[in-house]
């Protein structure tokens, strides 16, 4: 009977051969992520997922027009989903910002179009358009008076 010891491959040389790979393909995935842009268009949403007075007033507004009252009724409140499926830019340093989210209101479903600028803190709208979705047939956009 031989009594010799038996060498048992360390933890590292048993599984480097996936390790490796798989760090390779993260970092490769990393960088394309960051150099893409889509880091920012990550922190556009994240911004905006955070910043709901932003589409509060901007509901307020179109709620206050006759034409939008007609077709969409009472517009629901914005949930957090309707925000991550739009689109929003913000530019400026964060003082400007574009965006577009879904809205659902008791007759129809409609698209708003925001466009602002942050002055003093308060959000300053210089456009906002309801794009009335559903049903085919209303199908149309609505300029809201942004002056105040």
């Amino acid at each position: 009977m031989n009594n010799e010891l038996i060498n048992q491959k360390t933890q590292w040389q048993r599984n480097w051969k996936w390790f490796v790979p798989v760090c390779a393909v993260l970092l490769i995935s990393i960088t394309v992520f960051f150099t893409s842009g889509m880091g920012g268009i990550a922190t556009d949403l994240a911004q905006a997922y955070a910043d709901t007075e932003f589409y509060e007033k901007a509901i307020k507004k179109a709620e206050a027009d006759q034409r939008v009252q007609e077709l969409l009724g009472n517009i629901q409140p914005i949930d957090k989903m309707a925000i991550l499926e739009g689109e929003t830019e913000y530019t400026n340093n964060n003082r400007s910002v574009n965006s577009t989210i879904r809205i659902i209101g008791t007759k129809s479903k409609a698209r708003m179009d925001i466009t602002a600028n942050r002055a003093n803190n308060v959000w300053v709208y210089s456009k906002i358009n309801i794009r009335i979705t559903s049903p085919p047939e209303k199908k149309q956009t609505i300029v809201i008076n942004t002056e105040e």
